[in-house]
């Protein structure tokens, strides 16, 4: 049994996470700047209670990213490699295509990429696609509007939770591979296609407006640069997860 720290233990990828962790037999420590909210109490932006945390983990994974596009995440990072420096594995959750569009989010997770990788920290950087929890969430808030203005023409290959959280452990359990192959969707879909099977199952939106934006950022998305059609190793769907909704 190993000692295993999880930042972002309370976010989507986190509580998917926790559990499989915890029947293969490890000991799970989450970290949470919210005082009773983990089992440790920590901040990654000033470092506070990182130390503590860290002391005697073997594994950590670092899944924390800052809900301001991630404007803290390479500070965030850099303490945590600081603190967590005696482990034995780091996994990092990123996202398919952050060093292929000109997005700032994804600059700040490519940032984290390149200070792990020059850390000599032993590590590997799991890259995923979006979430289907993501694409729900942008969806059911464009439901309210009476007409949703969303980019249709951008396709996506999202992707279920439960299954990166079980690559992510299978990788912990395993040597550091610093790059990890990609893990993506069974599918790419267009906005389009998204927004009629969310529409189908929930009534909403009623109507959408496809907004195009004269950005390369908004171009790479259109491009797939954030898909990895030759790793579709997610097996369930968005119709699935989609019916699968309340």
């Amino acid at each position: 049994m190993s000692i295993v720290l999880v930042t972002g233990g309370t976010g989507t990828f986190g509580q998917a996470l926790v559990p499989v962790l915890a029947s293969r037999g490890h000991e799970v420590r989450v970290l949470s700047r919210r005082p009773g909210a983990g089992t440790h109490t920590g901040d990654l932006a000033t470092g506070a209670g990182l130390a503590e945390a860290a002391a005697g983990a073997d594994l950590v994974v670092h899944g924390a990213t800052d809900r301001r596009l991630g404007r803290s995440d390479p500070l965030q990072t850099r303490n945590l490699l600081a603190a967590a420096s005696g482990c034995s594995h780091l996994l990092y959750l990123s996202i398919v295509g952050v060093d292929e569009i000109p997005f700032g989010y994804y600059k700040a997770k490519l940032g984290c990429e390149e200070l792990i990788a020059g850390s000599p920290v032993p590590a590997t950087t799991l890259r995923a696609t979006q979430f289907h929890q993501l694409l729900a969430r942008v969806l059911q808030a464009a439901g309210r509007l009476p007409v949703a203005p969303l980019p249709l023409d951008l396709v996506f290959q999202s992707v279920a939770v439960a299954e990166v959280a079980e690559r992510a452990a299978d990788l912990l359990d395993g040597p550091p591979l610093g790059r990890a192959p990609d893990f993506g969707g069974p599918e790419v879909l267009t906005g389009w296609q998204l927004a009629a099977a969310w529409r189908a199952r929930h009534g909403r939106p009623r109507q959408v407006l496809n907004v195009r934006l004269p950005s390369r950022a908004y171009r790479a998305f259109a491009d797939g640069r954030h898909t990895c059609p030759e790793h579709a190793d997610g097996r369930q769907t968005w119709g699935e997860f989609v019916q699968g909704e309340r």
